[in-house]
């Protein structure tokens, strides 16, 4: 079934076009990534396919049954209720049928009312209610919010008083479990740790909706998308796969237009020259060919397509300041506390030159505050940081304080670098596509991404033999990023960078440290040799955790814990099993015409329905909690 549309679709802004002859469907269990350069109007296609924005001319038709949920980029919800509260609205229709069937329940139980109208009112809610999956939508509202990142403890917290990152994890969490059957999602995994887009990954893996997915982070992109959108020079295309297949697809597309358009250029040449010289011969056999000739110019012209011009590519390196000691960074016992509250300690490192090393962990760990520490912003609270001689640190932050938003971009490189020349500074920002009369806009006005290629581009002039980068790849469109990468990967001096861009990772890392609030754990090689160990450590960590040279009474003890906890599980799902049996036969008996109008049989089993579902709701909790216990004990394996 299609449930979106598009044919011939064009967007102005003023006198200039942002998109034109924009064409595509979108069928059910679609799932597309789409790509292209910062401003060319995907997140403007996405909110006139919303009905937030008009378009110019063309067609949109959306299926009377699709209905959309969108997140925006820039999401900033304003809301007074908590977040437990914000989240239950995507459950309005289940919350609202839960409310009536109590109340039709405590009708029939009082005997006020039709009562043959409230058996059948009762029988058609509690028909809805399963239909929703209503038993479990408080465990999937638990189960969304702690994969975004949030604890229990945070679920009573007013969403007015989070942060904006925190905010639009609450509006992705509302969306993905609303019942809308086309998500349109717009930079999703922007304030998502690695864990918790690895959570959104499974996600949308597994759920039934279609989507479009906006989204800078190829390894994402690869895990969760059937098809791609690229939007390029005003133009959409659609390719089948993932984006390492759109990349392929692509590449095969371009060269066999470029092939194209070369060899009827060629033919138009020849042809020309063909009626050049009949025309000069002038004979009236001469005439006709020209003319004969003429026409097949005149149709191979109308009909040749040019190849898209490529966008305009970043192309820079960064330059490596010579010499500097073996041992670049040294951490001991490094610990940080804000007053009473604890950050990290025991935080040992030992990074040598021409180490690439990327700092992970999640949300909130510390890796900023690690960095600033070592950058001498910070004074920290225990153990100490070691510079390795003549090393000369090169820093790009993430959150830019390093620019000033009241000075244009060129002032901002000449004050920097006052002994450049206009020229030189001109032509570094040239590298970096700022152009023209743009090197003298204001920061303050400047995009995310704009504003990190003002400050990669004053890095890229600083002789450096030690690059520090935090999270150095937000706000770039994926052409940046490959241009950050090759740039990088050329680098001969030593790196400690912290990124979530588990593709960036896999090009550059030589090994990865994992950060607690206890330390970090090295790991060697990209984010995939990372991500594969993670697991293997994690089972080890678990086996030598299993007690050992107990006493005989402490093993008995355990071994009882563990007998107990497999045996209730088994009996909570043999229970569910016959409760839902009971579920069924009780809506059986009550669709009888006999008892559908035996007022007082129907009332009777309507309340024993209720009950069961009552029960079965209490299981599925406690059935919950069991396989937590199992997988976080391991016991699967007497299963």
């Amino acid at each position: 079934m299609v449930l979106l549309n598009g044919s011939n679709i064009k967007k102005m802004f003023l006198d200039e076009t942002l998109f034109d002859g924009v064409s595509f469907n979108v069928d059910e269990g679609d799932k597309i990534g789409f790509v292209g350069v910062n401003g060319a109007g995907k997140s403007t296609l996405f909110r006139i396919l919303n009905g937030t924005m008009d378009y110019d001319s063309g067609e949109l038709f959306k299926n009377k049954f699709t209905k959309i949920g969108y997140l925006d980029q820039y999401t900033c919800i304003e809301s007074d209720k908590t977040i437990m509260g914000e989240m239950l609205t995507a459950f309005d229709e289940v919350i609202t049928v839960e409310k009536e069937l109590d109340d039709v329940r405590l009708m029939i139980e009082s005997g006020s009312g039709d009562l043959e109208a409230l058996v059948n009112r009762q029988t058609s809610l509690q028909e809805r209610f399963e239909k929703l999956d209503g038993y479990q939508y408080k465990s999937r509202i638990r189960s969304a919010l702690i994969g975004l990142g949030f604890s229990e403890d945070d679920f009573d917290k007013r969403v007015d008083s989070l942060s904006g990152g925190q905010k639009t994890r609450v509006s992705l969490g509302r969306i993905l479990l609303s019942d809308a059957n086309l998500l349109l999602l717009d930079e999703p995994t922007n304030h998502l740790d690695i864990e918790s887009v690895e959570w959104l990954e499974s996600f949308l893996q597994s759920c039934k909706a279609s989507f479009i997915v906006i989204s800078h982070d190829r390894y994402f992109l690869d895990k969760v998308t059937n098809r791609t959108f690229e939007m390029e020079n005003g133009r959409l295309r659609t390719y089948t796969g993932g984006y390492s297949e759109y990349v392929k697809q692509r590449e095969i597309e371009r060269k066999t237009e470029e092939r194209s358009y070369a060899n009827t250029m060629r033919e138009i040449e020849r042809l020309e020259g063909i009626v050049e010289q009949q025309r000069r011969w002038n004979r009236e056999k001469n005439i006709k060919t020209a003319e004969s000739k003429q026409k097949v110019i005149d149709k191979l012209e109308k009909t040749l397509v040019k190849p898209s011009a490529d966008p305009e590519d970043i192309r820079f390196t960064f330059r490596s300041l010579p010499g500097g000691g073996q041992d670049v960074l040294i951490t001991e016992d490094l610990g940080m506390s804000f007053g009473d509250r604890k950050i990290f300690s025991g935080c040992n490192a030992h990074i040598v030159k021409g180490e690439k090393v990327f700092l992970l962990g999640s949300n909130g760990c510390g890796k900023t505050t690690f960095i600033k520490d070592v950058l001498g912003l910070y004074e920290p609270t225990e153990g100490e940081v070691r510079i390795g001689a003549n090393i000369e640190i090169g820093y790009y932050d993430q959150i830019q304080e390093n620019l000033d938003m009241d000075k244009t971009i060129f002032d901002e490189l000449h004050d920097t670098y006052p002994n450049m020349t206009q020229t030189e500074i001109r032509n570094a920002l040239a590298v970096f596509l700022f152009k023209g009369e743009d090197v003298f806009k204001e920061i303050r006005k400047l995009s995310g991404g704009e504003r990190a290629r003002v400050e990669l581009a004053k890095l890229m002039l600083k002789p450096v033999n030690f690059l520090i980068m935090d999270e150095p790849t937000n706000h770039l469109d994926i052409d940046s990023r490959e241009a950050l990468e090759k740039a990088l990967a050329g680098y001969d001096g030593t790196m400690l960078m912290v990124s979530h861009d588990r593709y960036f990772i896999n090009k550059l890392a030589d090994r990865i440290l994992y950060m607690t609030e206890n330390g970090f754990t090295n790991y060697i090689g990209g984010y995939d040799d990372f991500a594969e160990k993670r697991v293997i450590k994690q089972a080890e960590t678990q086996e030598k955790e299993k007690p050992k040279n107990l006493d005989y009474l402490e093993q008995k003890r355990l071994a009882a814990e563990k007998r107990k906890t497999i045996n209730r599980f088994r009996k909570v799902e043999e229970l569910i099993a016959g409760i839902e049996s009971e579920i069924e036969e009780l809506n059986n008996e009550m669709a009888k015409p006999e008892n559908a109008t035996d007022f007082v049989k129907a009332s009777e089993l309507a309340g024993k329905a209720d009950e069961k579902n009552a029960e079965l709701e209490t299981l599925y909790e406690e059935w919950e909690q069991l396989q937590t216990t199992i997988e976080e004990k391991g016991y699967e394996e007497d299963m």
